[in-house]
């Protein structure tokens, strides 16, 4: 364990702090109470009309890739990525620039929603989001259709490079990391 050294503040250089300082007065307490950002609301974002279709055919329902559970981790990669850029984005180690929570919305909204926040988080320059599409508990049986779909969807997006379940602290197997081709 280390020494603690103890100095010597002569009168002077404390009443030149004092003068320096001025007038303060006494902190209540020494804690730092720490606030949540506000979760962005997932209200449908109206899209320019020449992008409403395009958005609407990149996220079709078509394509099945099969159903997730509860608990299975989604993980996509675009081929010819690097696997580091995976690893980095399934132990979060981007900068997420944005987050969309999905949770209450029907299937039309969610997929509405997603690709506004798709096309404004390129548009802005956003290379790493984050999109909270819920564990499916709160479904009928109690099975994921929004994830299913999230799944679905991302998988169809040509500016998706790579997407992967979040860490616990950011939802886990209820949110995804999304990585976007940087807008040119």
């Amino acid at each position: 364990m280390a020494k603690k050294i103890k100095f010597k503040v002569s009168a002077e250089d404390s009443e030149l702090f004092r003068r320096e300082i001025g007038n303060v007065r006494p902190l209540r307490h020494d804690k730092i109470t720490l606030r949540r950002l506000p979760t962005p609301s997932a209200r449908p974002i109206s899209l320019q009309p020449q992008f409403e279709q395009r958005a609407h055919d990149m996220l079709s329902d078509g394509m099945d890739v099969g159903t997730l559970e509860t608990s299975d981790e989604m993980l996509f990669v675009r081929p010819g990525m690097q696997h580091g850029l995976l690893r980095k984005l399934r132990r979060g180690q981007f900068s997420i620039n944005g987050q969309l929570d999905l949770h209450g919305l029907t299937i039309p909204e969610a997929r509405q929603a997603l690709a506004g926040f798709l096309y404004s988080s390129q548009a802005r320059g956003a290379h790493c989001v984050t999109i909270i599409h819920g564990k499916g508990y709160g479904s009928q049986h109690k099975q994921p259709i929004l994830k299913n779909k999230v799944n679905n969807w991302l998988r169809q997006h040509p500016e998706i490079l790579a997407f992967c379940s979040a860490q616990p602290a950011d939802g886990g197997t209820g949110a995804v990391y999304v990585l976007l081709r940087r807008a040119t």
